[in-house]
């Protein structure tokens, strides 16, 4: 296991953390009433000696709180999962590539303000545009379980009027990316490589000398966005879940 790469799995599950935890010798249930992946999978790290019963207790915990259970599979993962999950008949999900940059002094903001929390109007950007994938659980609902995320931890948020948004979050000499988003009727104008300029000239002011970024293989232009800003593969995770 490349320990390098491995680092990823924790740095994205502090900068997207789910309101709700469990843990399992080491493994962590994550969950958000449904609202992303991402938030609602266990985070299954490390050496487990009784890995079929393991993966029997979290799949009694998601039952319980009525969601699928989903794992996270990355570089990090316990040794024998994606086998074990694969046996059982779960269903490999959305397969994502970590992209990586340095910072430099070269970066420069876009024009674009980073403030410190998310505007009515940021809320309704990104929501807009990544919501519908979302569902509600219970009697709260999921857009409610997606401020809840973002509020877990100090982060920098990009708006632009236009209708393009982005959150940048500092983790050391990380930077984080996360939330682009830009309204399907003015894409296509630069507004992303905007919002995503911005939080690096941002992110190298808080004393962060990379930036990482995770997005879906099928985002093909998004993809290409971050190809064209300087963005390379640096690893890989995907998921399984439990049809």
């Amino acid at each position: 296991m490349d320990e390098e790469i491995a680092q990823f799995d924790l740095l994205v599950d502090e900068a997207w953390p789910a309101p709700g935890r469990a843990e399992d010798g080491g493994w962590v249930y994550r969950h958000a009433g449904g609202v992303t992946k991402r938030a609602n999978s266990v985070l299954a790290l490390g050496e487990r000696a009784d890995l079929p019963e393991a993966v029997d207790r979290a799949e009694r915990f998601y039952e319980g709180l009525g969601l699928p259970c989903v794992f996270y599979v990355g570089a990090g993962a316990t040794p024998g999962l994606d086998e074990e999950l694969s046996r059982r008949g779960y269903l490999l999900a959305d397969p994502t590539s970590v992209m990586t940059r340095p910072l430099t002094s070269g970066d420069r903001a876009a024009g674009a303000v980073v403030e410190d929390a998310p505007s009515e109007r940021w809320l309704h950007t990104w929501w807009s545009v990544d919501g519908g994938r979302h569902r509600d659980a219970g009697e709260t609902p999921a857009r409610t379980w997606g401020e809840r995320i973002l509020g877990g931890v100090p982060a920098g948020y990009v708006l632009l009027d236009e209708g393009a948004v982005g959150r940048g979050v500092p983790q050391g000499r990380w930077l984080g990316v996360y939330c682009m988003a830009v309204e399907p009727r003015v894409r296509r104008r630069g507004l992303g490589a905007a919002v995503l300029r911005t939080l690096l000239a941002w992110g190298g002011g808080h004393g962060a000398d990379g930036a990482y970024l995770v997005v879906t293989e099928a985002n093909a232009a998004a993809r290409a966005l971050y190809e064209r800003e300087g963005f390379t593969v640096a690893g890989r995770y995907h998921y399984r879940v439990r049809p």
